[in-house]
């Protein structure tokens, strides 16, 4: 189990560094309905991502592979190696679009997000985690978790130590904001500005460093 955490670890990093969740939540707790929206994104966010990476580990075990323990690790391996490759051209294309797009600009869609009925804000934290960049992290620490041919139980605390470290950057400035407003909102904008300036660029970057370890690990299962 120790080993399947230690590949998970890197790809729940890179989770929970993901620019769009993080600004999203600063979004909604800067908004005058935080008190309304918050809570249910939060809880939204994290059911998304325990559910995303519950599947890609169960899909990761009915695949039909060869018979024989080594022959398995090849189908594992092979198959970390495609999602890891998949995860080095999305990292390549977000940072090519972040160097052609360089102005700081708030996307469209998020000066909406404060605006929106609680029960919107729960199906947009849902989205999140069916986003491509998303769902190819979820692969990896599905396959990561099924290569290491776990119990039951020992899959599920593995998932949720991924999902405690995905969900952390979510989680924490919730519970502080609603805590403390006064004392985390220019704490919030600050964040805000820096991540409409350089979100992107971080999150391209490592997106890139855990395809290579993805990959890294693909390779040597063979």
């Amino acid at each position: 189990m120790l080993q399947a955490i230690g590949h998970i670890l890197p790809i729940a990093l890179a989770v929970a560094i993901s620019s769009v969740p993080i600004l999203a939540t600063v979004v909604i707790l800067l908004s005058p309905e935080r008190s309304r929206t918050a809570i249910p994104f939060l809880i939204a966010w994290v059911i998304g991502i325990i559910v995303v990476v519950s599947v890609c580990t169960i899909g990761a075990h009915l695949v039909p592979t060869p018979t024989g323990p080594r022959k398995q690790d090849d189908a594992v391996g092979v198959a970390e190696i495609v999602a890891g490759l998949a995860l080095g051209v999305t990292a390549v294309v977000s940072w090519r679009r972040s160097r052609k797009h360089p102005e700081a600009a708030m996307p469209k869609w998020l000066n909406k997000v404060e605006s929106l009925h609680p029960r919107a804000v729960f199906g947009l934290g849902m989205l999140m985690n069916v986003r491509p960049k998303a769902i190819l992290l979820a692969i990896a620490a599905g396959l990561a978790v099924a290569a290491e041919d776990l119990s039951v139980g020992q899959s599920a605390l593995t998932i949720g130590v991924y999902t405690a470290i995905a969900a952390s950057t979510v989680v924490v400035p919730i519970v502080l904001t609603l805590a403390d407003p006064a004392r985390m909102e220019p704490r919030l904008r600050a964040t805000q500005t820096w991540l409409i300036a350089n979100g992107s660029a971080v999150t391209s970057l490592i997106l890139l460093v855990v395809a290579f370890a993805v990959v890294g690990s693909g390779l040597a299962r063979f």
